[in-house]
This record gives C-alpha cells, structure tokens and sequence, in this order.
C-alpha cells in the first residue's frame, strides 16, 4: 500500500456499537485508493467495506433502483447533491473528500508529449475516454477535445469504455494507444508511474470535485458515519494526494 494511515483520532472514528459491513458504492477512479486504504479503516474502526466499483450514473441508478448502499462516493458533486435532493441521500453530509485530475496517457513511453500535440498530430490510430453521458471523467475528456477544437476531427477514432477502469484498461492492454484517464490511476510515488502522459491543464475541464454522500441506506449505521470521518482526517487526505488527488 503506498501510504498507510496511522495514529487515527479514535474520537473520530472508533464505536462502541458492534462492527458491521458498510457497503459502499465508489466512482471506479477512486476504487483503487479506497482499496488501499481500507485496511487501516477496517483495523482502526472494526468495520468491513463491501465496494462496488463502477462509472458515477450507473451507479447512481442503482441507488435509485434500491441497491443496499450506505455510502456513495461520486467522481462529481453534481450526482451526491441529486440524491440529496431527491431524499436517498441525507441531507448536511455531503462534502468532497477529492479533486480529480485527468490525463492523456498511453502505456507507450515515446508517444505523449508533455504538451499533448500528439492529439493534433494524429500519430495514433485509437484514443480511449469514459462514457461522457455516466462518468464525469469521460465528460471532461470530451470537454478538453472541444476546446482543443479536435472533437469533430478525433471522433472516428475514439474507444469508449463504461467506466474510467474500463478506459484505462484499453489503453494498458494496447486496445487502443492512449486514453484519457484518472490521474490517480497511473500516478506512483509522485509521478506517472510508466508510460507517457499529458496532465490536461485544469481550465480545458469543469473541475473533478468528487463528493461523498451518506446515504439513506446508512442513516442509523455506525461503521458508514466512520467512513465519512475516516476520510475527512488529516492523514486521510496526506495519502489521497500521494494517489494524485488534490484534497480540500
């Protein structure tokens, strides 16, 4: 694990209530951290995560179809304030725990330059981006390529997966030469592990504020409440930036 979270404040985040499983439904860019992260949570507090990863409005539909999730941790603000809104989330607990970033990668170490030409230079067959309409990670994907003005040109060429792990798993495959992704997906130890990549500049994207939400589901449970504390600590957020996140 690349940066394990001790000393927790046990006022924060310890209950005399017994240890349940919270089950939580996580935006696939953040499924990775969250794993990471789990071990010190379940050891500190007595409570087990249940994930289940995948693209922020598949997700959503499934909390609004009844699916049993205490916890929601969205890679946008926009769908943690609609469950708020709509009374499957509970209102006054939702805050961001992240700031995304996204990146135009390829697992090809000569490809992307720091500046992203290769996009205008189309020495690429396949780019690879999330679904634009259910993962605001493929929504910023698309924003950046119309404000490049390539939107129309790169179309025929673009590879859409469900999810931001989808997306990033043809380009690691070679499905498709570079992608954009989630920063915190290719980062390690304070850089892009290997490969090549372009860290789009924040102002060719509505910013990735990633909100978490208590949800209806996990009102009267314990172990939810502690993971919303667990994740506003200080040495919580010092280990979210060492995935890539900024955090508030």
């Amino acid at each position: 694990m690349r940066r394990a979270i001790t000393g927790l404040v046990c006022l924060a985040l310890c209950s005399s209530a017994r240890p349940e499983p919270v089950r939580v439904a996580v935006a696939a860019n953040f499924a990775p951290a969250l794993k990471a992260l789990a071990p010190d949570f379940e050891k500190s507090t007595g409570h087990k995560l249940l994930l289940s990863a995948g693209a922020t409005g598949k997700l959503y539909a499934q909390i609004r179809s009844g699916a049993p999730f205490a916890v929601f941790l969205s890679a946008d603000s926009e769908t943690a304030a609609r469950l708020e809104q709509e009374g499957l989330g509970v209102g006054g607990s939702r805050f961001t725990y992240a700031v995304g970033k996204l990146v135009l990668w390829s697992a090809n170490a000569d490809l992307v330059d720091p500046l992203g030409q290769v996009l205008a230079n189309g020495n690429f067959r396949k780019l690879a981006l999330a679904s634009p309409a259910l993962t605001p990670y493929g929504a910023a994907a698309r924003q950046t390529l119309t404000q490049l003005g390539l939107l129309g040109a790169l179309t025929p060429r673009l590879v859409q997966g469900e999810s931001i792990g989808q997306a990033y798993s043809f380009v690691a495959t070679g499905n498709a030469e570079l992608g954009f992704v989630a920063l915190s997906q290719v980062f390690e130890n304070g850089s892009i592990g290997r490969g090549s990549a372009w860290i789009v500049p924040g102002n060719l994207y509505k910013p990735l504020r990633q909100d978490a939400v208590l949800l209806a589901g996990g009102r009267d449970l314990a172990g939810a409440k502690a993971l919303l504390a667990f994740l506003q600590t200080g040495q919580s957020r010092a280990a979210l930036r060492s995935f890539g996140y900024e955090t508030p």
